[in-house]
């Protein structure tokens, strides 16, 4: 594993955070994962775009230039061909409830190997399963953020682990398909790519914005609105899309087989060609 804390390169071995640090006790913390490909941080920019924003929700220390160096300098050392690059922010030590002094201040980057789906296990697809649990978010008046306050998706992702599957997608109190633990869901539903609406409880993805722009681009017709359970189960295809797996093709949902199309590859191998994967 790599690390840089504060824009310093440490052992892994050496590396910790004191047991007073808000990211210890509170898990109050932002995130970014990021892809890496030889060497290079794709989609860094959008990345930081999502941080800088949600610091400025939240009154997080978020200096974009130092992060954004110490960002491309840990990619650069990252395994070749691809690996995972985790990006946190911390505040840093606390004293109780306040709010630390925005010197406390941490920045902590990992990065570590990554093997991303191969065209086989993009053939066979996905295989998800409905959480048990219900998609939180602590501060409703405000958008889905990616911060280190992570149970819900935790114990979402650990049950679709002990049922066999890769993902488990959170339903919504009426029975509609928000998103996937640690991904964005798309279908295709009469010739048009339908998307949850990001929000309050969907998350809106760097890969999700870039399929939608790649769609708009190939004249797709995209609906950004609620897609109910049967709706999913039904669709002519389904997929799920993030910063790592880019797009991934559902096979099934429990012990339903989907129906499966060429558009998930077709957008897949246009976003290939753009170098954003």
């Amino acid at each position: 594993m790599i690390v840089n804390l504060d824009g310093r390169f440490i052992p892994a071995d050496e590396a910790g955070l004191p047991l007073n640090d808000g990211a210890v006790l509170f898990g109050d913390t932002l995130f970014e994962t990021i892809k890496v490909h030889n060497g290079k941080a794709l989609l860094a920019d959008a990345h930081l775009d999502r941080l800088v924003l949600s610091a400025a929700l939240l009154d997080f220390p978020c200096d974009r230039d130092a992060v954004r160096a110490a960002l491309l300098q840990t990619a650069a050392r990252c395994p070749r061909p691809t690996a995972r690059l985790r990006l946190t922010l911390s505040r840093g030590i606390c004293t109780g409830l306040q709010t630390p002094p925005a010197q406390n201040a941490r920045v902590i980057i990992t990065a570590t190997r990554y093997r991303e789906p191969d065209e086989a296990q993009r053939t066979a697809g996905a295989v998800c399963v409905f959480a048990p649990n219900r998609r939180v978010n602590p501060l409703c008046h405000l958008p889905q953020m990616k911060r280190g306050n992570y149970a819900d998706c935790l114990y979402a992702a650990r049950h679709a682990a002990t049922k066999g599957a890769r993902e488990a997608l959170f339903l919504d109190a009426d029975g509609c398909v928000l998103e996937g633990a640690t991904s964005n869901l798309f279908i295709i539903e009469n010739k048009s790519l339908v998307t949850p609406e990001a929000g309050e409880l969907v998350l809106a993805g760097i890969m999700r914005r870039q399929v939608l722009q790649t769609a708009t681009n190939l004249g797709l017709r995209i609906e950004e609105r609620p897609i109910s359970k049967q709706a999913l189960l039904q669709a002519d295809e389904a997929f799920l899309t993030n910063a790592l797996i880019g797009i991934l093709p559902i096979d099934r949902v429990g012990n339903t087989p989907l129906k499966r199309g060429p558009l998930a590859l077709k957008l897949l191998h246009s976003l290939d060609k753009s170098n954003v994967l």
